[in-house]
């Protein structure tokens, strides 16, 4: 019923935005350090929870740990757009949805071919020198030998560009994702708790009455959802295209 009902929405809408996490990327494989598991594998490997080794002050205090768990646990260059990317992109094909906005930074959503990819949390794959500003891959992070990758035209810290804990969201990404969720009359929330602030704050800028959550467990806004979907989003996603 839930994706006949999401299938008939898409059709009857004239802007469609997607806000996804983490739990877009977990069916291509890669792990969600947030879940127990996670945690707990962190803290017993390095003394510490995610949340601090991934912080502003820790990277600033010791990046070798930082890069050592970065590289292990944040980094999946091998992973593959699923079913998920994969349907997103196509309704952007067909004029369907406006923007995926995302709290992940793995570039799936471009490697599956959407176009409008706003990163509330920035990627892997960019860089750069903390002193000079050198931009830099993430081949040269991922090669680059010592503790941490070094800039190669001054010896500054190379760091990724992603948002760390103790750092706001670059506000441009933020008043564009704020724009498209405000302008939406279809909002599609995938792969998320809605925990984590400020990024699950947008969904209340949505002034519209079609709100679709997908998640394989309940979120604090289930209640005020048109459609609640506790499934694969992989899985609904793919359904739905195989409907249009």
């Amino acid at each position: 019923m839930g994706i006949k009902k999401l299938t008939e929405m898409l059709l009857n809408s004239r802007y469609v935005v997607f806000f996804g996490g983490a739990g877009v990327s977990t069916e291509s494989n890669i792990p969600d350090f947030r879940s127990e598991s996670g945690i707990y594998n962190t803290i017993k490997n390095y003394g510490r929870p995610p949340e601090v080794i991934l912080s502003h002050s820790f990277f600033i205090s010791k990046p070798e740990i930082f890069y050592d768990f970065y590289k292990n646990h944040m980094i999946y260059s091998d992973a593959k757009p699923n079913n998920a990317h994969i349907a997103l992109a196509k309704l952007e094909q067909r004029g369907i949805l406006k923007a995926v906005i995302t709290q992940n930074i793995d570039g799936l959503h471009q490697a599956a071919g959407s176009r409008e990819v706003l990163e509330l949390h920035g990627s892997i794959y960019r860089n750069y020198c903390m002193k000079c500003g050198k931009k830099y891959d993430l081949v040269y992070v991922m090669s680059c030998p010592g503790p941490y990758p070094a800039c190669d035209k001054c010896g500054g810290i190379v760091r990724p560009d992603v948002t760390l804990y103790e750092e706001s969201l670059d506000m441009r990404i933020l008043n564009k994702s704020i724009s498209h969720i405000a302008k939406a009359d279809m909002l599609i929330v995938g792969g998320t708790s809605l925990a984590v602030y400020p990024a699950a704050g947008l969904i209340d800028y949505y002034k519209g009455d079609k709100l679709v959550l997908i998640n394989k467990s309940s979120t604090p806004y289930d209640n005020q959802a048109d459609i609640v979907i506790h499934d694969s989003i992989g899985k609904v996603l793919g359904d739905v295209i195989s409907r249009l």
